[in-house]
């Protein structure tokens, strides 16, 4: 069986006559009767009812019908996807938002880098806020981010990670030396933040989180970026709020609390156009799993959870 036994297949199927069939696809009409026969023979069952003016599907030909076109155009976009290949651009521009993504990023450049080695991959730290205008208008590929608070329908979005939230404390501040606490037991101190120009979506999680525990958050100083924000924690009495990851970042200076009750978990997702969807970009969002992710669970898994999607960049 060849791909031309199923596109003559379908011809006929849909014309209901091999002699319009046969005009539609530029062949004779004995020639395209002899590939139907050829078929039905090797197949083993008939796949027409034949009458004297129409082919009609016999019911397994109703059945391999819808299969033949699952075949065919399976076929086409294979076909389309190697040509895209070809002429894929040869740089990717990927955003980020550092404080969630130190241990997603790097493996998923490595993985892309041994799929693509000649692709140049750019980096751009940016906020949410940031990152949506510029996926839709192209300018970056794909970004790995917090999720939005609204997502534009031409975005595709896939959650790749969770991560547990915890306080961070200078080695100084009175709690630095606690296995774990309460939100209620910093929330009357001053908290470290990113900057409210900046990243308004932020202060709403910030905010959303106090609530739990019925308090504002006092804020104590303003940070335009990660680095920032870590120097002040680790030098005075203020504290932050951060995803367990942002221990990749901190080192010794900065002791990570657990967080007793729990808050909801930070999400990071991948966000990508749905009408730019490269190989590349698929490779990258693929590689962002974690391996357990890739094998045994859809990474959009416990829907009903609904993280406060974490904080910072």
């Amino acid at each position: 069986m060849e791909l031309r036994h199923l596109r003559y297949f379908v011809a006929v199927a849909q014309e209901q006559n091999v002699t319009r069939a046969a005009r539609k696809l530029h062949v004779s009409q004995p020639g395209l009767s002899s590939q139907i026969h050829d078929l039905e023979a090797e197949l083993g069952f008939a796949l027409f009812e034949r009458q004297p003016r129409s082919m009609q599907l016999s019911a397994a030909g109703r059945i391999f019908l819808g299969e033949a076109r699952e075949v065919l155009a399976r076929a086409v976009l294979a076909v389309e996807r190697a040509r895209a290949s070809l002429a894929s651009p040869a740089e990717i521009h990927v955003g980020y938002a550092p404080s969630g993504t130190t241990e997603i990023l790097p493996r998923a450049l490595r993985a892309l880098g041994r799929s693509f080695p000649g692709l140049r991959v750019t980096l751009h730290d940016l906020s949410v806020e940031e990152m949506l205008p510029l996926l839709l208008q192209g300018k970056l590929d794909v970004a790995l981010t917090l999720p939005p608070h609204t997502k534009p329908r031409e975005l595709s979005l896939q959650e790749v990670e969770r991560y547990e939230m915890c306080v961070a404390v200078g080695p100084a501040h009175p709690l630095a030396g606690a296995p774990c606490v309460r939100l209620d037991q910093v929330a009357a101190g001053p908290v470290a933040t990113y900057s409210r120009k900046d990243y308004p979506g932020y202060h709403k999680r910030l905010e959303a989180m106090f609530a739990t525990v019925g308090r504002k958050p006092r804020i104590g100083s303003e940070h335009d970026g990660v680095t920032s924000l870590i120097a002040a924690v680790a030098a005075g009495q203020e504290f932050s709020l951060v995803p367990s990851c942002a221990a990749s970042l901190t080192g010794p200076q900065i002791k990570l609390l657990k967080l007793r009750p729990a808050l909801p978990p930070m999400s990071i997702v991948a966000l990508w156009r749905k009408d730019a969807e490269t190989e590349q970009v698929r490779a990258f969002v693929a590689a962002s799993l974690p391996s357990e992710a890739k094998n045994d669970r859809d990474p959009r898994r416990d829907s009903a959870r609904k993280p406060y999607g974490g904080l910072g960049k």
